[in-house]
């Protein structure tokens, strides 16, 4: 049973690798490597559980962070041209 959903999870993220491939705009390739993310995150959950390790869970849960901090790290680049980091102000304060 979970060899099926592993399996399912492995063809999952081979169908979004085509999507982040052929996206038609960059909006679609980031969101499909956000879901790329996602289904690693599952996979090595469900990888952890078949060899009975737990700790795989902490990997995992840690994988989710980065993914998610990296997609919106992604979309305000995308959005702004930067990060945030406004360097007029910061010249502005040390003087």
């Amino acid at each position: 049973m979970f060899i099926a959903g592993l399996l399912g999870v492995v063809v999952t993220m081979l169908f979004l690798l085509v999507r982040v491939l052929a996206g038609p705009t960059v909006y679609d390739r980031i969101l499909a490597i956000n879901l790329f993310g996602t289904k690693t995150v599952l996979l090595i959950a469900v990888l952890g559980f078949l060899n009975g390790r737990p700790e795989f869970l902490d990997l995992a849960l840690t994988y989710a962070l980065i993914n998610f901090i990296g997609t919106v790290a992604v979309l305000k680049f995308m959005q702004y041209g930067d990060l945030g980091w406004d360097s007029q102000s910061e010249e502005e304060s040390d003087v």
